[in-house]
Parts: structure tokens; C-alpha cells; sequence
């Protein structure tokens, strides 16, 4: 997607420099093409290979009304983990049968939304949540499709904060017999909802198909002991996400590097036990849209200290990328004005948060960068724009959607009127 002409950064046809001066910066830009080819990857390679299988895209990797209408156009299914996720999802006209609530202590506004308007599965998250969605469906006459979340006990290989299938996890059940199993007979026994097997995952930005494989053995020794247990069959399972994309020098996997070998372990457990194949669910977030979009800012001050590092500022920072703050996580720029130049020197590029930790990029080699130069980093479609905030009373950036040379807005930038909007100054402060 990404391409130089003119010495200047192009990015599905669009000239960034370009953009950044039609739309400020910092800016979100979005590849269209990158993600449909991410959605025909995972058709062709997940889809159309296991009867009944779905996708549920991620949002909270990337959710706004413009990408749930691109989930929605692709045919996929979304997940959501928020009342917010949801509301956006719906707004956007997503059909609700195909949307898959998510995610830990869900309030009860929020699942009261999702019965009222029939999402199509509730990923159960504790014990509580069962009770909870049964009373919903019984004051309303309805019933609700559930999974299990489950925590099998598995310890990835990655950032601890998105490390996610331990056994000391804020989500989900854990494998204990005394907790899952009257857990899953007290599911089976509701009158409101209709269990349909068990939901996992195991974290995040993963390259390695181990742990999703000793993951997939928790959960069908699972799937034995209910049918055994309770004369049930398990019908659905969900693998969860979390395949890792490239941000500098790492090297994505295809997904059936993954998925394969957890279909067959699956279609084995299945076949000896003569009970249907099940459904099977995957929830890709980041390797959707994490690769397929990058963020523009504008260089300002440049500040050198002798013999120990040289500053250049850009006019974001933590505010619209807080993964290198919070994760130590790693990106790569590019001078998009500059970008058939040779590096020349290694700077650090900050951001223009009142906080030390406000660093973009850490040592990296660039051309000599002038203030006003345009610069890109890349893969930042993922928790950038999700994660965003206003500390310092910084706008929320733009976000803009580009394909084949078209440019359109996503999502408007933020004024300072709308940074105030829900403000009051109290009355007794006014005398």
C-alpha cells in the first residue's frame, strides 16, 4: 500500500503530505484496500474451509461507524466488549444477530441494550453474568445465546498487560472443576439462554501457534466432559484472536498458520467422539486493520543535547498513541516529505504531552528533520485512535479513510468547543 514517488510517501495512491495539509495533523489515515485484503485472506482461508465458521472482527482494536460498515460489507461478524462498541455497531446499522458481546463485568445498562436488541451471542464473563442475562430474558420472554469465556491456563508469549489466558486473568472461568462445571450445569439448566459451548483467548500480538494449540486441548477435554457430565453437545467454539502483525522487524504469520493446526486438533476431537462439528468463531482485531494505517504529524521544535540525544517534536504524541507509554511497544516513521532520503542522523521523536514518557520513537534513524516536515509512523491502525484521550486538553485527531487515490473523512477532528461540550460550571460558582 505503501509507495514513494517524487521523494514523497504515498499510501494507497494518496500523497500523505498531501493530506496532511488538507486535513492537520496529527491524522489517522486508513487504508481501504489493506483491510478488504485482510477480510479475503481470512475468507478464503478460514471461511470457506470450515463450514459454519465466522469472523468477528475486534472492534476495540478500531471502532467507528465507518469501520463497522466495512466489517459489515465484508460479511463478517463484530465483537464487541463495551455498551460504547455497541451502540457505535448499531448506529452504524450493523445487523445485531451478528454481533458477539464480549469482555468482563458488563453493566447491566449495557446488557439490558444487548437483550432489547438481540445480539446474536453474549460471551459470558462469571458467574454473575449468567444470573443476569437469565432475569433480562425472563422479565422480557426471550431467550439469549451464550458462550463460556474461558481461562485455560496458558501463559503466551508477550507483553504482560496483554497477556490474556493465564490463570490469573480478570477474565473469564477458570478450568477449576469446582467453579466450571457447576458453572456450565447451572448454564444448561436456565430456562432463558441456550449454551452453545466455550469462548478463549490467550492475548495479544502472538507469533508462535503453541499456545493456542495447548489452548485448544483445555477447552476439548472440556468439551468431552460436558457431553460425559451433562449429555450435552458443544456447538460453538471460539478461538479468540491475538496473531501478531509487523511493526518493525517482526514477521506476521498467515492466518493458517494458526488456525490450521487448531482446526485439526478440533475436527479429530470431534470426529472420535461422533458429535457434529462445531462452529468455529475467530475474533481478529489488530491484524485487520493494525498494518493498514499510519499516523501523520507535523514536526516542530528540535532540541540537541550535546553527547546525549537529539528531541524532535511532533505536534501529537501519547494522546493519539499510547502503546509506547503503556506497552514499550515499537514503531517505525518515515519522513513522508523525505522518504527516498538516506537516514542521517538518530533522534528521538517526543510528543508534546507535559510527561516525560510522551515518546513516540526511541533512537530512531531518520533524514535531517526540519520543522514542518511531515512524519509518518506506521502501523498504527490498532489502538490508536481507540485508545486516544484528552490529557492537556488535547483534540482527539481526525481519522481519514483513503483507497485508490480517494480520500474521505472517517471521523472529524475535535474542536476545543468539543472538548468543553459536557462541561457545567456549577451554579454556586457563578455568584
Amino acid at each position: 500500500m505503501m509507495e514513494t514517488k517524487n521523494g514523497r510517501l504515498f499510501f494507497d495512491g494518496c500523497d500523505v503530505t498531501e493530506l496532511a495539509k488538507k486535513y492537520g495533523t496529527p491524522l489517522y489515515v486508513y487504508s481501504q484496500t489493506a483491510i478488504e485484503r485482510r477480510f479475503d485472506e481470512l475468507r478464503r482461508d478460514f471461511l470457506d474451509r470450515w463450514p459454519g465458521s465466522r469472523v468477528a472482527y475486534a472492534a476495540k482494536a478500531f471502532c467507528t461507524t465507518g469501520m463497522c460498515r466495512l466489517v459489515e460489507r465484508a460479511g463478517m461478524c463484530v465483537d464487541v466488549v463495551s455498551g460504547g462498541e455497541l451502540y457505535t455497531a448499531l448506529a452504524a446499522g450493523f445487523p445485531p444477530e451478528r454481533i458477539e458481546f464480549n469482555g468482563n463485568n458488563k453493566l447491566p445498562g449495557e446488557l439490558e441494550l444487548a437483550v432489547d436488541r438481540g445480539v446474536g451471542r453474549i460471551i459470558v464473563d462469571g458467574a454473575h453474568e449468567l444470573e443476569a442475562i437469565e432475569a433480562l430474558c425472563a422479565a422480557r420472554g426471550k431467550r439469549m445465546k451464550v458462550l463460556y469465556r474461558v481461562t485455560p491456563g496458558v501463559k503466551a508469549d508477550s507483553h504482560d498487560y496483554i497477556v490474556t489466558g493465564k490463570k490469573d486473568s480478570k477474565f473469564g472461568f477458570p478450568l477449576d472443576e469446582d467453579v466450571i462445571y457447576p458453572a456450565v450445569e447451572r448454564a444448561v439448566a436456565a430456562p432463558h439462554v441456550d449454551f452453545l459451548g466455550f469462548h478463549f483467548h490467550i492475548g495479544s500480538q502472538l507469533f508462535d501457534a503453541s499456545p493456542y494449540l495447548q489452548a485448544v486441548e483445555a477447552v476439548l477435554e472440556l468439551v468431552r466432559q460436558v457431553r460425559d457430565r451433562f449429555g450435552v453437545r458443544v456447538s460453538e467454539l471460539n478461538l479468540g484472536g491475538g496473531f501478531g502483525i509487523t511493526y518493525t522487524t517482526e514477521e506476521r504469520r498467515p492466518y493458517r498458520y494458526y488456525l490450521d493446526p487448531m482446526l485439526e486438533r478440533i475436527a479429530a476431537c470431534f470426529d472420535a467422539l461422533e458429535l457434529p462439528r462445531p462452529a468455529v468463531v475467530i475474533e481478529p482485531g489488530r491484524s485487520i486493520v493494525g498494518d493498514a494505517a499510519l499516523s501523520l504529524y507535523t514536526v516542530g521544535a528540535i532540541k540537541e543535547i550535546a553527547g546525549v540525544r537529539k528531541y524532535v517534536a511532533v505536534d501529537g504524541g501519547m494522546t493519539d498513541n499510547i502503546r509506547p507509554a503503556l506497552y514499550q511497544a515499537v514503531y517505525r516513521g518515515i519522513l513522508a516529505n523525505k522518504a527516498d532520503a538516506a537516514p542521517a542522523e538518530t533522534v528521538t521523536v517526543c510528543g508534546k504531552c507535559c510527561e516525560s514518557g510522551d515518546i513516540l520513537l526511541r533512537d530512531a534513524a531518520l533524514p535531517a528533520a526540519e520543522s514542518g516536515d511531515i512524519l509518518a509512523v506506521l502501523s498504527t491502525g490498532a489502538y490508536g485512535y481507540s485508545m486516544a484521550s484528552n490529557y492537556n486538553s488535547n483534540p482527539i485527531p481526525a481519522v481519514v479513510l483513503v483507497k485508490d487515490g480517494r480520500d474521505e473523512l472517517m471521523v472529524r477532528r475535535q474542536s476545543y468547543e468539543d472538548l468543553i461540550r459536557n462541561q457545567i460550571i456549577p451554579a454556586s460558582l457563578n455568584s
